[in-house]
């Protein structure tokens, strides 16, 4: 009996070893994973070429929309920041006639990038037609972002997304 209890522990052991051993393997890739991922996102970051694609909106004063699949999106250039993304919110002073859009083309002012711990966070001020946009994008290491855009003219809105390199098309 005391050969079987002995056995019987010596073999959950083994298992027990076998699967930590198992984890820290995954775990392993999941790191390596990451690390190409945040090497991607901070090439992306530093050449100033990528595209911001929004899946969610998120007004000020409402809930999340979700808009995937509808191609909203946020050119970042090295010369120029063109937008095309939808507007849900409060406006103070529009023109009649607007589309309603966060619809604006124009050369990035004041492009900053700063790097923080989980993120990097991009900073600009474009100034379209009629009013002067802040832009606020926070890029996360795993290529999900946020970017939250600010106005003369409109209350503030919110857009969560991903970021992906910008195609030769565009």
């Amino acid at each position: 009996m005391k050969n079987k209890f002995r056995l019987l522990v010596f073999v959950f052991f083994i298992l027990i070893n076998s699967n930590n051993a198992q984890e820290k393997t995954k775990r392993v890739l999941k790191d390596e994973q990451r690390g190409i991922t945040v090497n991607q996102i901070t090439d992306l970051i530093n050449s100033q070429n990528f595209v911001f694609y929004a899946r969610f909106v998120e007004p000020m004063a409402s809930r999340h929309i979700n808009v995937e699949g509808e191609n909203y999106t946020v050119n970042y250039t090295t010369d120029l920041v063109e937008s095309y993304l939808p507007y849900f919110g409060r406006a103070y002073s529009i023109g009649y006639g607007g589309d309603g859009g966060l619809k604006f083309k124009g050369k990035s002012e004041s492009y900053t990038v700063e790097k923080k711990k989980k993120y990097y966070l991009i900073s600009t001020t474009v100034k379209g037609e009629n009013d002067t946009f802040r832009l606020t994008l926070s890029v996360y290491f795993e290529g999900s972002a946020t970017l939250v855009v600010s106005s003369n003219n409109r209350s503030t809105i919110s857009y969560t997304g991903e970021i992906q390199a910008l195609s030769k098309s565009e």
